[in-house]
């Protein structure tokens, strides 16, 4: 596959056995583009054919798929594609001219954008760990590095052959049959992978889980999942040997990563005993595949069941249109893998296309982040708004990083203020591309694009997918108006797990409510206002926390800031904010009135917080969303 400006080779349509060389000239670029334009030339010195007979590649950001074009015409597909390659936009118009006496050019305006081949175009038996791992051996990525881990290099034969090993251990020795659950409670390193894809492979269903959750949680989820096997890391394992054995109802067996004490299995042990030769278990695109389990910012969270395409959308809409995904790309995910969020970008992005991932185990200190940088020089960098503001705000010894290997950010999971987002990228050099994704779709569905960055949006809907904002009734609500985010994607789980009714109430056939509230600008944009349960009135008036944080976080004394209603003396629901100052800040009176103050400078003065609270830090979940009912149960003085 070409970049662009690359000479490339294709075969000619009037005769396939001869080969014309086609020039991108410019770039095509950006999601949903409407009347973009690129020019493509066919050097078509020993062809003699016409123009009407000629092929040519294009795609949204290099030449891909051959279709053919008439002068003046619609495309049309040269052939039928398969589940992995895009489809042609459904509007190309060329302008033939002779550029030379050997070259022909012509001028393609694009009338929309390309799409990932759908569901449907995918064969029906289907195994997700032949497609990311053992087609790359097929087509002469053996010796490429699929994983790094701080001193570890893992090739991806030496991934196939773990993966294999590690499922062949379930299937013969522990009995591990189609469909049960196995419970991976492991950092951020290459068994996970093993572990992840070798359980897929034979059929069984791998579930990731939260490494920093307490005793009583994981008892539940061991539970709910009905796992007979977990497999945990010699640092995590007394997170499951807390609990009383005889509170576990279905746990048989434990694998450790490292050393593995009495009553455990070894995990490299068994890799060393077992074979490295295993047929893919016969499952079709529709048979489970894994569970990832919801953030849980109130109560214990919910298994979300996905299945074995999953994963290839999710990568080809979100990761090849947006990002541009290419096997030269190396990724650095701050967001650990048992998160949706981290598990597309930090491992089935990588391996869709033979690319490399570069796994970090630890803490994501700022310190931390920057020497993986540094020393891994990753080029596409995933993080989340907390982390980007800690690295803003991180001085150590050197202050100028290198971040020069990074041609993109991505950032989820809340909103990305505006002026972070624009200071990161001056200081930096690069772009951040922030989007809204969650556990139930997968990955990112609403998201900015390269060049096509609006600060303090999530972005427009990435191809592909299907949005709507609806209102209370399930209408439409009109352009600037507050509803709830639905998406349509066939990334989006099945169901939760032993939910029925929160199921009925999330999931509408096709479509997928986010709880998210967000409105939609006149161009397109989408704009996040808090989580449906956020939303309070006051003086009979609608009111969205998050644009109240979006003005607190402007302020030069406010690191973090998180608004929530709590009810006044009368029993009235009014704004306070919690706020967490920067460095060299205080938390007193006059700072009180002064963060009130640039409020009411810059909205309704119902909309100005009636209290305002200053923490160390606000309570938040693992993957770094804040518990807002924290803080609506704390007790404050009005």
């Amino acid at each position: 596959m070409g970049r662009i400006g690359e000479m490339m080779t294709f075969p000619c349509r009037k005769n396939p056995n001869r080969w014309a060389n086609v020039v991108s000239t410019n770039r095509v670029h950006g999601a949903a583009v409407q009347h973009r334009s690129c020019s493509v030339e066919w050097a078509a010195k020993q062809e003699n054919v016409q123009p009407s007979e000629m092929c040519v590649f294009l795609s949204s950001t290099f030449i891909e798929q051959i279709v053919h074009r008439q002068p003046e015409a619609l495309a049309e597909p040269l052939a039928p594609v398969s589940a992995a390659t895009f489809l042609p936009v459904p509007s190309v118009r060329l302008a033939w001219t002779s550029k030379d006496a050997d070259t022909l050019a012509a001028n393609a305006e694009i009338n929309s954008f390309l799409v990932s081949v759908p569901y449907e175009r995918m064969p029906q038996f289907f195994n997700a760990a032949e497609y990311f791992v053992d087609r790359h051996l097929n087509e002469g990525r053996s010796h490429r590095i699929a994983i790094e881990c701080e001193n570890q290099r893992v090739t991806y034969s030496q991934l196939s052959d773990r993966v294999n090993r590690l499922g062949t251990t379930l299937r013969d020795t522990l009995d591990v049959r189609m469909e049960e659950r196995i419970v991976l409670l492991l950092p951020d390193i290459p068994e996970f992978a093993y572990c992840f894809f070798g359980a897929i492979k034979i059929g069984a269903v791998p579930v990731p889980v939260n490494t920093l959750l307490r005793t009583n949680e994981y008892e539940y989820l061991l539970n709910d999942t009905r796992a007979r096997v977990a497999i945990t890391s010699e640092s995590l394992l007394h997170l499951i040997q807390h609990i009383p054995r005889e509170r576990l109802a279905f746990l048989r067996s434990i694998i450790v990563v490292g050393t593995a004490p009495e009553d455990t299995l070894s995990f490299s042990e068994l890799l060393a005993s077992h074979s490295p030769d295993l047929a893919p278990a016969p499952t079709c695109k529709d048979d489970v595949a894994f569970w990832l389990y919801s953030s849980g910012s109130t109560g214990f969270p919910k298994g979300c069941i996905h299945l074995q395409h999953d994963m290839v959308i999710a990568t080809e809409q979100y990761a090849r249109n947006i990002l541009n995904i290419q096997e030269s790309d190396r990724f650095f995910s701050v967001a650990k893998l048992f998160f949706a969020y981290g598990l597309g970008n930090g491992l089935y992005f990588p391996l869709a296309v033979g690319g490399t991932s570069i796994l970090w185990p630890g803490p994501p200190s700022p310190q931390n982040v920057y020497d993986v940088i540094e020393r891994h020089r990753p080029t596409l960098f995933f993080s989340v708004p907390s982390n980007y503001a800690a690295l803003m705000d991180f001085h150590g010894k050197n202050n100028d990083f290198d971040l020069s290997s990074i041609r993109l950010g991505i950032s989820a999971g809340e909103g990305l203020p505006v002026s972070l987002c624009e200071r990161f990228s001056d200081r930096f050099g690069f772009e951040i591309l922030d989007g809204i994704g969650s556990t139930e779709a997968l990955h990112i569905f609403v998201s900015n694009s390269p060049g096509d960055v609006r600060p303090g949006s999530s972005g427009r809907v990435v191809p592909g997918y299907e949005v709507e904002i609806l209102g209370d009734h399930g209408q439409p609500v009109p352009t600037g108006e507050i509803g709830t985010l639905w998406v349509k994607s066939d990334a989006a789980c099945a169901a939760y797990w032993n939910r029925h009714e929160r199921t009925k109430q999330t999931i509408k056939g096709s479509w997928i409510s986010t709880g998210d509230k967000f409105h939609q600008d006149s161009d397109g944009y989408y704009w996040f206002d808090g989580r449906s349960d956020d939303m309070f009135k006051v003086s009979g008036v609608w009111v969205s926390p998050s644009e109240i944080e979006r003005v607190l976080i402007e302020h030069s004394a406010v690191a973090e800031v998180a608004v929530v209603a709590n009810k006044d003396k009368d029993g009235l629901l009014k704004p306070v904010a919690w706020v967490v100052l920067k460095a060299g800040f205080i938390g007193n009176a006059e700072m009180v009135s002064t963060l009130q103050e640039f409020v009411v400078s810059r909205l309704p003065n119902y909309k100005r917080p009636r209290c305002v609270e200053f923490v160390s830090e606000l309570p938040k979940t693992a993957t770094g969303k804040i518990q807002r009912f924290k803080l609506r149960q704390a007790s404050l003085d009005f």
